[in-house]
């Protein structure tokens, strides 16, 4: 049984829209792509290095997908940590409108997502990793299938732009299993999914 992780970076404002070029994803007039650029540093090297040692497959949104696909695929040097994987490991894509992806091993999800992914996670020995795909991720979370979030949260607002957690999300709790911050600011937290959040009431003292 595979365990499914997924590495989102953020801003403050809980921005992951276009994280790594001007021209990424400009939906809704987004003007700010590339804000990861600034930060990248030795230390926030190293923990991506170290995420792409655990993969044995990949899942994908669409557009995280498309955008992978148009530079990845380029990157032939097999001492790339990154493009290593990506292009030599299995990759699932959710889609309901891809039907001939060009990426070398590349299968696409257009069925019932919940169904789907758990019988993949089945078939996989070891990380089944999601990167980026902030919609997949979501539902992901709604349906329980996320093991493991790595978040990556960098020193910025934004003000604009396609949000993780909106408005209307499933309630959800998480227990922090690991964190560092990097040279430059970004703090990278760890956590496991804990099921749903518990409540309580803070009291007034009793002599009050």
């Amino acid at each position: 049984m595979g365990k499914l992780v997924s590495t989102l970076f953020v801003t403050l404002d809980g921005v992951y829209q276009a994280p790594g070029g001007r021209e990424e994803d400009t939906r809704g007039g987004f003007e700010h792509g590339g804000w990861v650029f600034p930060y990248a540093d030795d230390d926030f090297g190293t923990f991506i290095a170290g995420v792409f040692e655990r993969p044995a497959a990949f899942l994908l949104g669409r557009r995280t997908y498309d955008i992978f696909a148009s530079y990845w695929p380029k990157v032939t040097d097999p001492a790339d940590p990154v493009a290593a994987k990506l292009n030599a490991l299995p990759k699932y894509v959710a889609s309901s409108t891809l039907t001939d992806p060009e990426w070398a091993g590349t299968t696409v999800v257009s069925g019932d997502l919940g169904k789907e992914v758990t019988a993949l996670k089945e078939r996989t020995d070891g990380e089944f990793q999601v990167h980026g795909s902030g919609a997949l991720v979501r539902s992901l979370l709604a349906l329980g299938l996320v093991d493991t979030l790595h978040l990556l949260t960098f020193p910025v607002v934004l003000g604009s732009g396609h949000r993780l957690f909106m408005e209307g999300a499933v309630p959800t709790a998480f227990e922090r299993t690991g964190g560092s911050s990097t040279g430059r600011g970004v703090a990278i937290n760890s956590y496991d999914l804990a099921g749903r959040p518990e409540y309580g009431t803070f009291g007034l003292p009793e002599d009050a």
